[in-house]
């Protein structure tokens, strides 16, 4: 990228962050483009300390713009910290006060039944479309390695190493990245899927794909869900929250701190290990799953107060 692209009086020290970003493996667009807006306001405003005064100012002006969305505070609060520690030690951090308060839903919590019948009914899915055979493949990766929804459909085949017993995902949620090791349980069902793809499309760009070979979008996904749910003949609840495929990524969070707590194992050591594996920004995705199960609550409340300023963020958010 262009060497100018920042002109304020922290123009070296926001390409050093962003340099540091990247080594780290966050290549986001939308942190660069937030950062030049900082930038240039800094310049028409001729500030030179990173001061309260000049991180809310820009903030607020931001707010003026549009107040639909707070996430890209996260980037001047990342900064904040790195310049902190590398630059300043008196770098003001934006405060959490910024943070627009709201409420998660809780999502519904799939039990070891009825994933067992689920995967036992996706293998054989009525299906005309290269669902079919791919099903098992696509859902498994969310149970197995907690992926998004839109982080399966964008798989390409070129970053799925069945050798290497690894998958890329690239230019996820907020642009960022990461390399995940899968399992030979997940290489045999992936391996089926591809040799099964290869043989009705050849090569291929996407490594789920659509019957016209494009990859799968996301109303299929759901409608593929579904049918598989209602030929295992699970039921439906009446009510109140309904299985969908984002449950199998809520499961992989919670299975995981379940099982970590049965084994004795410090959650508070391995959740920076989680965070990085989902690919969450901060600790405050992972704390999230902490409350999802209603099993294990009580035994989980000090977790989040044990945690707070003990793990460092991954990458500074």
């Amino acid at each position: 990228m262009s060497a100018d692209r920042f002109i304020s009086s922290f123009a070296a020290d926001l390409e050093e962050y962003l340099g540091f970003k990247e080594q780290m493996g966050f290549y986001g667009y939308s942190r660069i483009v937030y950062l030049q807006r900082f930038d240039a306001y800094c310049t028409s405003h001729s500030l030179r300390v990173f001061n309260r005064a000049t991180v809310e100012g820009w903030v607020s002006s931001e707010l003026d713009r549009s107040a639909t969305s707070r996430s890209w505070m996260s980037y001047i609060r990342d900064f904040g910290r790195w310049m902190r520690a590398h630059r300043d030690p008196d770098a003001y951090v934006l405060s959490d006060r910024w943070k627009a308060g709201f409420t998660r839903t809780r999502p519904y919590l799939l039990t070891s039944s009825e994933i067992e019948r689920f995967f036992t009914a996706a293998v054989r899915v009525e299906a005309a479309s290269p669902w079919a055979w791919q099903a098992v493949g696509f859902f498994s990766l969310m149970h197995c390695c907690g992926l998004r929804t839109g982080e399966a459909r964008r798989l390409l085949a070129s970053q799925v190493d069945l050798d290497l017993r690894q998958i890329e995902i690239i230019d996820s949620k907020a642009r960022r990245s990461r390399r995940l090791p899968i399992t030979e349980e997940v290489v045999a069902v992936l391996a089926a899927c591809d040799q099964a793809s290869r043989s009705r499309f050849g090569p291929r760009e996407p490594f789920f794909i659509s019957s016209t070979g494009a990859p799968v979008n996301p109303s299929s996904v759901g409608v593929i869900f579904n049918r598989i749910w209602d030929q295992a003949g699970l039921p439906r609840p009446t009510g109140g929250r309904q299985p969908q495929p984002y449950a199998f990524r809520h499961h992989f969070a919670y299975a995981n701190l379940q099982r970590w707590m049965k084994d004795g194992t410090d959650v508070t050591a391995m959740l920076p290990y989680l965070a990085r594996y989902m690919g969450h920004a901060t600790f405050d995705s992972t704390y999230y799953y902490i409350h999802t199960s209603p099993d294990f609550l009580d035994s989980y409340a000090d977790v989040v107060a044990a945690s707070q300023g003990m793990l460092p963020e991954v990458g500074f958010e």
